[in-house]
């Protein structure tokens, strides 16, 4: 550790890891820290190749990597089943009946699935796959709520070679229809509805709306009964999941696949409005995903790993499933909202279920915290042991309440920056080492050489903003565009020669620390200066009436840019004295 990092420990600017954490953590020293990530970027062949170690393969890698930008290929050669590293490993250990899944409906129903108990219904649900024409290679286009048979869905794929493409149960039919026109996907997995907030999302409606009129790839619509609603069957379409069980075996030996193998297509917003097909493959992004929650988690068996995240992000690929799963975890997962019947819905759960790692996004947080910490103070959080965060940029005011709020001052904060693209973790604290600084993403994982540089490609100083770029491959990247290799390339390897162009505006401290400021199309030019929406967001939710802002540029004749912000005041107590707190907190102004 540095005497500068080790003089800023000192004077509270920094917060280190509790002495108890470290001890057992899996790696507990900024020594061991900088070993590790020295060896990755000098001999990435040596440190991946022992990483990947940790996957069972079928037949091993010839070369760990061949790059020619803007392509990569990671374990070239290698063959081995996501679904395998997922459920099958596990099975001749003592994790068979471990749980694998614990799962809570909205409505409060509750089941629990081991590996065993999960191995089966993956097979199960594979051969129904198969029954009904999906085979290597085939799109699958999953829109479930979020219930353990999304996740039965997504491994099914894996099993087979099929390539999923999950799609948000929140989104439209418009959405619905556009992934398939893009995917060509030959069949949907859905249900007939979910539950969100005591509503009940009407899915397989919304997929009848998108299969209306034009020409579909669609074959097939495999529906799963969660919410008992009268749907319409379209004959020789359309069939029931819990019926097509009943043609299929149990027996689904898992194939083995090229480390390239394409594993999943998921859709991101586009400049453009069209929405962009990220490419996963097999082998890279499962190291990837897998190395990450092993380090940047700290899982152990005995854990309660609770991602907030729904499987139609990434987070909830990487994070709900292959990466916890690949490492054996017990997941927690959740159907509804956080708020729903009251806003200590998730405060429950953790008491309830004893979940000991919780991550969830700073906009869940900034909602918890205009809801109120009587909330939070109504249950017994002890048992959690590590918080994380993910999906955008945490303010520091939002980093301190949940620090201090759920963590209890005693939980390290790992606040993860990374993307859909990149597949896994980029820049993250490691709990057991990383001293934290409230608001940013601290250093880079293994094997990551982030840079920030100006529009021409030079590095910039410290303190100085710019664009936040990739400089080497790594395993879990995106291996495209799908269907699309020109917007590929264009859109992340030509506006930085030589490096991958993240799209996000950041800035580097005097002690190495990165901080994301937000996308770069959300930079404001106000009269000259340029203001990163984050930052105003930031100082504006400092205010301790405020809860939530959201800051836009509207055009302004004298300065180009005008700043146009949209704020969310927190609740006020029943004495209308002071916001968000108890009565012995803080009064308002």
């Amino acid at each position: 550790m540095s005497e500068q990092i080790e003089t800023h420990l000192k004077e509270g600017r920094f917060f280190a890891p509790p002495k108890e954490f470290a001890q057992r953590a899996r790696i507990s020293s900024m020594e061991e820290y900088r070993r590790m990530y020295r060896e990755s970027l000098e001999e990435p062949e040596v440190f991946w190749g022992r990483e990947a170690q940790g996957l069972d393969w079928r037949e091993p890698w010839e070369r760990v990597v061949e790059w020619e930008l803007p392509d990569a290929k990671w374990f070239v050669g290698g063959r081995l089943n996501a679904c395998e590293n997922c459920v099958d490993r596990h099975l001749g250990t003592a994790r068979r009946h471990k749980a694998a899944l614990v799962w809570e409906g909205e409505p409060g129903d509750k089941r629990t699935m081991t590996y065993a108990q999960l191995y089966r219904q993956v097979c199960l649900f594979a051969n129904v796959l198969k029954r009904n024409g999906v085979k290597a290679g085939d799109r699958v286009l999953i829109y479930m709520p979020l219930i353990p048979e999304a996740i039965v869905a997504m491994l099914a794929c894996a099993r087979i070679g099929a390539v999923h493409s999950v799609v948000f149960g929140g989104f439209s039919s418009e959405s619905i229809r556009d992934r398939l026109a893009d995917s060509g996907a030959s069949v949907v997995v859905t249900a007939d509805g979910g539950y969100r907030r005591g509503q009940i999302v009407t899915l397989k409606q919304n997929v009848d709306h998108a299969l209306e009129g034009g020409e579909t790839s669609v074959q097939r619509v495999i529906v799963f009964r969660r919410a008992n609603l009268e749907i319409h069957i379209e004959e020789h379409r359309d069939v029931w999941w819990h019926r097509e069980l009943e043609y299929v075996s149990a027996e689904c030996p898992a194939e083995g696949f090229d480390s390239e193998h394409p594993l999943f297509i998921l859709y991101t917003s586009g400049s453009t409005g069209k929405p962009k097909g990220i490419l996963h493959t097999t082998g890279g992004y499962l190291v990837g995903t897998h190395c990450t929650s092993k380090y940047v988690f700290d899982l152990r068996d005995e854990d309660l790993y609770w991602c907030t995240a729904d499987v139609g992000w990434i987070t909830g690929h990487s994070y709900v499933v292959y990466g916890p799963l690949s490492c054996g975890a017990t997941c927690m997962i959740y159907e509804g909202a956080p708020n729903w019947p009251e806003p200590d819905r998730f405060w429950r759960i953790v008491e309830e279920y004893g979940v000991t790692i919780f991550y969830t996004a700073p906009t869940a947080i900034r909602s918890f915290i205009k809801w109120g910490r009587h909330w939070v103070e109504k249950h017994d959080l002890s048992s959690l042991r590590l918080l994380g965060t993910v999906g955008e940029p945490i303010n520091p005011e939002a980093w301190m309440w949940y620090y201090e709020v759920i963590g209890r001052k005693k939980c390290p904060i790992v606040d993860t920056w990374w993307q859909t693209e990149t597949g896994a973790h980029m820049l993250t604290p490691l709990p057991g080492v990383t001293p934290t600084k409230p608001g940013s993403a601290t250093l880079p994982f293994f094997g990551v050489d982030a840079a920030i540089v100006d529009e021409e490609g030079r590095e910039v100083g410290v303190n100085e903003g710019g664009r936040l770029v990739i400089r080497r491959p790594w395993p879990s990247m995106l291996r495209g565009i799908y269907g699309d290799p020109a917007r590929y390339r264009e859109q992340y390897w030509s506006q930085v020669p030589g490096c991958y162009f993240t799209g996000d505006g950041a800035r580097r401290d005097e002690d190495g620390y990165f901080w994301i400021v937000g996308r770069m199309d959300d930079v404001l030019n106000v009269a000259g200066h340029r203001l990163g929406t984050a930052e105003v967001e930031s100082a504006l939710v400092a205010h301790p009436a405020v809860a939530e802002a959201a800051v836009v540029g509207r055009p302004d004749e004298i300065k180009g840019q005008a700043v146009v912000a949209f704020v969310t005041l927190k609740g006020v107590c029943k004495h209308r004295q002071h916001f968000g707190r108890n009565c012995e907190g803080m009064w308002r102004k």
